[in-house]
């Protein structure tokens, strides 16, 4: 898989996921311990802790992963920076004075191993994929 279909395929999935947590049917409603932001909390396709400032959050990745994945260099950036920030949030998750970033956004849970996938496949893409012969040419 290229760099830049990396990024499209992480920007479609995280528009999914942004969009799925908005809907009744697929993410049953879920109280949240320790929430400030208590709008729209549920549990996405019942497994992920989310609210409403998490669901933009997704919708946010989406957005650039679909900008990104037009230019090599800008889908290696994207890798880059998904792995730090996702890195840094599976960190977060896993201290419980962190886990709902300040009540803000629930990361708890199964969003810990998610984040960390997330965060590994991004950084094999970001920082460790095979970069085509051409190294960092922006077709």
């Amino acid at each position: 898989m290229s760099v830049r279909a990396f990024a499209a395929v992480f920007g479609v999935v995280f528009l999914l996921a942004g969009i799925s947590g908005f809907i009744p049917g697929l993410s049953p409603e879920h109280a949240h311990p320790g929430m400030v932001v208590t709008s729209e909390s549920r549990l996405a396709l019942g497994l992920f802790p989310v609210n409403v400032l998490h669901n933009l959050v997704h919708l946010a990745f989406g957005v650039w992963g679909l900008l990104a994945a037009r230019t090599v260099i800008g889908s290696i950036h994207y890798g880059r920076g998904v792995a730090l920030i996702y890195g840094l949030l599976t960190v977060l998750g896993l201290i419980p004075a962190t886990s709902t970033t300040f009540g803000l956004v629930p990361i708890y849970g199964n969003d810990v191993w998610l984040h960390a996938g997330l965060a590994v496949v991004a950084a094999y893409f970001g920082f460790i994929h095979k970069r085509p012969a051409g190294g960092y040419s922006q077709a």
